[in-house]
């Protein structure tokens, strides 16, 4: 189990949920249509983290479109340990499409998840992102250096101050994380 931090104070959220996630670093831009393997020889690092996500609309009610002009639900996004791709990519491109999450407040299972629920596993998630950019001549598209989420693998749910929240994961080779908020 690693600690993300020794406390997250939410004072600066707006109806915090939390979102286990898996984080990839690039090391070399992606191109569209590359199949998993290649987009794997993209990314220098994964990790599992959490986002923190947030709405300034009451009771989480809103159009998709309010998310846009609210410049998204991104609160923060806090990144576990990171683990290089290199002589493992074979290993990860196994695991990424077939893990297994449970994610726990003070130690009571509150969802599980797998990866298949983020558009069929965290690397299709990023490959269809990819995808997306490059068909939006608005956007750039990924370079080398930047970050993405995959996103949430479980429901996103509420958080309060006092509450530790952890993972466990079974079937790749990622630690669980933990984080307590304040």
């Amino acid at each position: 189990m690693h600690d993300l931090a020794a406390s997250l104070p939410l004072a600066a959220y707006t109806e915090p949920k939390i979102e286990p996630e898996i984080i990839f670093g690039f090391a070399v831009a992606p191109s569209p249509s590359m199949d998993d393997a290649a987009l794997l020889s993209c990314i220098a690092w994964l990790a599992h983290g959490f986002e923190i996500a947030q709405s300034i609309f009451p009771g989480w009610k809103f159009a998709v479109a309010d998310t846009v002009v609210a410049d998204g639900m991104h609160g923060a996004l806090l990144i576990g340990p990171r683990h290089e791709v290199g002589s493992r990519a074979g290993e990860w491109l196994d695991t990424l499409a077939n893990f297994q999450v449970e994610l726990y407040c003070d130690g009571q299972l509150m969802d599980s998840g797998h990866a298949s629920n983020v558009l069929g596993g965290p690397l299709s998630a990023v490959r269809h992102l990819v995808e997306l950019l490059s068909e939006d001549p608005e956007q750039p598209p990924l370079a080398a250096g930047e970050i993405v989420a995959s996103g949430t693998l479980t429901r996103a749910l509420p958080v309060q101050a006092g509450q530790m929240w952890t993972t466990k994961l079974d079937g790749i080779a990622l630690e669980g994380i933990s984080l307590r908020f304040c």
